[in-house]
């Protein structure tokens, strides 16, 4: 091996462990600099997750959200502003009813009637007047009908959710009342007993005995927050229910025999209201019977007797 050569090796070493020393002091004084890791990553996790400004909060949401919604509920509550005050106290009793308090607002839902009713008005009357080319009577019954489905559709959907409501809450009362005299007998309380049937069920029902719960531990007295759950309701059943635990309650009466009391009469009262469906299904079959079977048995016996006879005739 020549001296050049020794030389050339030499130098290639000293410059390679002179840039790994350097690489080492880099790192070593970012590692400096990093200080805490487990910090680091929380303050890398709490940069990635939170969004630093509110126009970054209005970006990270949808086009829905930032610009569909709060115009349509903008114009909902400008229409809503028109109609008596009244009438928004009622439809608000109507969502609370329906179990639907969370999800909808009064004025929004009474602005959208508004608008639906005027925007199938001018949509009938566009169709009616420059697609079909009706005259102006039937043009204007069109538009004057779909102007009255708009308006009226949202009212019905709305009772027709406080009705589904009402029945599944008078269904499950009888097998609530059972769960909660097991409990009481078995030592627990009428607020724990309640807190087991809003832990085991799914339900209306057990959704306001849940909400009770939660304004009871908010400082609300019992008698007051039972009350407000009867009314939330309108179930003639919970009602009775809800009396006799805050006359129970009021009297110094065992709660446990009430609930017994109570869970009797539940189940004698479902009892009689499965009786009466039966004997009102014969006559609501009457009508099906009538206008769809009864045709078309006649249909079948009768149809070839009137081809021979229409035949014969000729």
């Amino acid at each position: 091996m020549t001296p050049e050569t020794v030389q050339t090796i030499a130098l290639i070493v000293i410059g390679l462990g002179g840039l790994g020393l350097l690489i080492g002091l880099v790192w070593v004084g970012l590692r400096e600099n990093k200080g805490d890791p487990l910090q680091n990553r929380l303050a890398e996790f709490v940069e990635r997750e939170m969004p630093k400004s509110l126009e970054e909060v209005e970006l990270s949401m949808g086009f829905k959200e930032r610009v569909l919604l709060p115009l349509f509920k903008g114009l909902a509550d400008r229409l809503s502003r028109l109609t008596p005050e009244s009438q928004i106290e009622a439809t608000r009793r109507k969502i609370e009813l329906a179990g639907q308090t969370h999800k909808m607002d009064p004025r929004t839902f009474f602005g959208t009637r508004i608008m639906l009713t005027i925007l199938l008005g001018l949509g009938g009357a566009f169709v009616a007047f420059s697609t079909l080319r009706l005259d102006t009577l039937s043009g204007i019954g069109l538009a004057a009908f779909l102007a009255f489905l708009g308006y009226y559709l949202p009212e019905s959907q709305l009772n027709s959710k406080i009705k589904k409501r009402q029945e599944n809450i008078v269904k499950a009362l009888p097998d609530a009342l059972d769960l909660l005299t097991i409990c009481v007998e078995a030592g627990l309380g009428f607020d724990q007993a309640m807190g087991k049937v809003y832990d085991k069920w799914d339900n209306d029902l057990a959704q306001a005995f849940g909400r009770v719960i939660q304004e009871i531990a908010y400082g609300k007295l019992r008698r007051e927050a039972l009350r407000d759950m009867a009314a939330s309701m309108d179930v003639p059943d919970v009602t009775s229910f809800t009396a006799a635990i805050i006359q129970a309650d009021q009297l110094g009466v065992s709660i446990g025999k009430i609930l017994r009391i109570q869970a009797d009469q539940m189940r004698v009262k479902r009892r009689q209201r499965a009786q009466e469906k039966a004997h009102q299904a014969p006559v609501k079959m009457m009508i099906p019977m009538v206008f769809l079977i009864f045709p078309s048995i006649w249909l079948v016996l009768l149809g070839p007797s009137l081809i021979i006879i229409l035949q014969g005739g000729h």
